[in-house]
Formats: structure tokens, sequence, C-alpha cells
């Protein structure tokens, strides 16, 4: 099983957001932290804010950050968010599947059995979880880490 690239680069913002609480990030210092293309980033972008999972602000100062707190946004979830198609063989897809054992094939059921499980592992985590080493990831992606900054989300909800 393989995640589309636009899947990874979703995840990579996050957590690249989840590391800057209560500040701005634009695309390009995030596609400059990851060695990643601001063009496919801006797409990712565009679909992570349309979701709600990320807040944008246009204008100069302008930027993203996180639209909810890192524990309110599960990883299998959003997965399936910007996948959309988790069809990870071609008799997955009954409208253009063409392969003639189809109707009495074993693999089918055991890949779905896998992909199921696969998704059930994402599904507990969230992005909070991915933030428990938040030093070592602010470190390798160049971000200084500010102690006692909470995320917008948070301050906003008291």
């Amino acid at each position: 099983m393989q995640l589309t690239q636009f899947s990874d680069y979703a995840l990579r913002t996050l957590i690249f957001l989840g590391l800057r609480p209560g500040s701005l990030a634009t695309i390009e210092e995030i596609a400059g932290a990851y060695g990643i293309s601001e063009s496919h980033l801006t797409k990712v972008v565009h679909k992570l804010g349309r979701l709600g999972i990320v807040e944008t602000v246009r204008g100069r100062g302008g930027g993203m950050r996180l639209g909810r707190l890192p524990a309110e946004i599960n990883i299998g979830a959003t997965v399936r968010q910007m996948e959309g198609n988790l069809n990870i063989v071609e008799c997955f897809d009954v409208e253009h599947n063409t392969c003639p054992i189809a109707p009495i094939c074993g693999l089918t059921g055991v890949l779905a059995e896998a992909l199921e499980a696969f998704m059930k592992v994402l599904d507990r985590y969230t992005l909070a979880d991915m933030l428990g080493n938040r030093r070592d990831l602010a470190g390798l992606l160049g971000i200084p880490i500010q102690d006692g900054v909470r995320p917008r989300a948070a301050i906003r909800s008291r």
C-alpha cells in the first residue's frame, strides 16, 4: 500500500503547522523545509483549507495555520479525505475493472481486509500523536520551538 504524494504532503503540512502553534506559515516555508514542490503543495493546502483542516489568511503577511486542534485531526480521516480513492488494485474499482478472474478471486477479499487493517491503524492516531517528538521534528525542519505557546483554537475556546 502506498499513499499518494498528495496525502504525504498533506500530512507533512499538518505536522509543520502543528509545530508552529499561534503563528502563520507560508507555502514557501513548508516547501523549503521539506524540499518539495511549491506548486503541488499549493493544491494540497487548497484542499486542506476547503476541508477546514487548515485555515488560510490572504494578503500581505498571510499564510496558514491549523483550523483545528491537533488532537481533533485524525490521521485516518485525513488520509481518506485527501486520497478520495483507496482502490489499491483494479478490481476494487467496479466501473473500470477488467480483470477476468475478479468474480471468483480470493485475493480481492484478502486485499480488502489488509486495506481495512491499514486504515484502522491510521484511525487510532491524531496529529497530536505525531507531534510527540516536537523538539526533534522542529530541529530537523529548522523551526524554532516556542515553549508555552498554545494553538490558536485552544486559546479561542477558553
